[in-house]
């Protein structure tokens, strides 16, 4: 029954000799049958919008129309780059030069100041030295303690007035 389902109806054409040494040459270079190959032409012409009764357009022709198109995009890629790419880079370039800039005067502030503040860490603690070594000095002469309670009166008075 399936075998009912699956059989087709076969026609016969009409051609001349020559045409029919044409398809017999198609079908012995790409291993069809005569059906075979007319049923993939008529594929191909629909598929490919191909009206075999115009006829087909020159190598030529066609290689322009392609040239042309591809003269058309590199004209739109030049103009892009020259409208959008351009700027975009020279923006960028700029940014980045003055980027460059800010960070090598940041640069040089910071060093300064740490400059700065090394010099003054170093006399605070000369001076904390000076007056701590003095105090020192005077605990080890004086070993009593009143007295010692004195002298650091004296001391821290004379130095809050300096």
């Amino acid at each position: 029954m399936e075998q009912n389902k699956h059989k087709m109806t076969l026609t016969t054409i009409g051609v001349d000799h020559s045409t029919n040494r044409q398809i017999d040459k198609l079908c012995k270079r790409y291993n069809l049958k005569k059906g075979e190959i007319v049923k993939l032409a008529f594929e191909y012409m629909d598929k490919a919008s191909i009206n075999p009764s115009e006829p087909p357009e020159s190598v030529k022709s066609e290689l322009a129309k392609i040239n042309k198109r591809q003269d058309d995009l590199i004209r739109f890629i030049r103009h892009f780059e020259e409208t959008q790419l351009n700027p975009m880079v020279k923006a960028t370039h700029a940014i980045s030069v003055r980027f460059d800039t800010i960070v090598k005067n940041l640069e040089t502030k910071i060093d300064s100041e740490v400059v700065v503040s090394r010099e003054n860490l170093r006399s605070i603690l000369k001076k904390m030295d000076e007056v701590y070594g003095s105090q020192k000095e005077l605990m080890k002469a004086f070993p009593t303690n009143k007295i010692y309670c004195t002298i650091i009166r004296k001391i821290k008075r004379t130095n809050c007035l300096i």
